[in-house]
């Protein structure tokens, strides 16, 4: 089964540009949406995944930081 998601595990969200939306999704048998924030750019978000949040959609330019690195969507 894999080790389960560290529910302490922050991760860091900045935006390149303005519009970057951050979708939450939720966990069990119908993944869906649940939530939603919209950033500008240089703004910075700090999430991490909880009981009800198995994954982060992040849409627009944006650097995502977490403990397992770096990652850059930007062009």
């Amino acid at each position: 089964m894999g080790n389960p998601v560290d529910k302490n595990d922050f991760f860091v969200i900045k935006a390149l540009e303005d519009g970057v939306n951050v979708i939450g999704l939720t966990r069990g048998s119908d993944t869906r949406f649940h939530h939603s924030e919209k950033l500008d750019r240089n703004e910075v978000m700090i999430a991490q995944f909880t009981e009800h949040t198995s994954a982060v959609k992040v849409r627009g330019k944006a650097i995502i930081q977490t403990s397992h690195g770096e990652i850059s969507n930007e062009e």
